[in-house]
């Protein structure tokens, strides 16, 4: 337990180098030529493609959550405007998948599981932002 709340309190003091961090790390792994990217039929058959997309926007969505909660007045226009800013990166990285990166498509699933980690990140900030308040 000791070392949640280091890992808290370290986020409070770096939480935009982490937000954008994080921020860059998605764009670099969505921009990699699909040659890179490992494919394998298996994990095609259990959506973890879908997963993967899901899993790090959610991180997206807590840690520009967090940023918000402690440099901004966290209201309901704080929160929709970070929430629709990272559903619209989510859209802004298949766009440009299938318009400029080499060898990768845009995927209309892919902005979905994107968008459906955003929404499950503003539900795990919503229930776990006491732990912040504790902070």
């Amino acid at each position: 337990m000791a070392e949640g709340f280091f890992m808290l309190k370290l986020l409070s003091k770096y939480n935009l180098i982490a937000a954008i961090c994080w921020t860059v790390i998605i764009f670099i792994l969505c921009c990699t030529p699909g040659r890179f990217i490992p494919t394998t039929s298996w994990l095609e058959l259990l959506s973890f493609d879908k997963f993967v997309h899901a899993s790090i926007f959610f991180g997206l969505t807590c840690f520009w959550l967090v940023y918000v909660y402690y440099h901004f007045q966290l209201t309901n226009l704080s929160i929709s405007i970070t929430i629709l800013l990272c559903i619209a990166y989510g859209g802004s990285i298949e766009i440009m998948q299938a318009t400029i990166f080499s060898q990768r498509s845009g995927d209309w699933l892919d902005f979905i599981a994107n968008s459906f980690g955003c929404l499950m990140g503003l539900l795990f900030f919503s229930k776990k932002k006491e732990l912040l308040e504790k902070n």
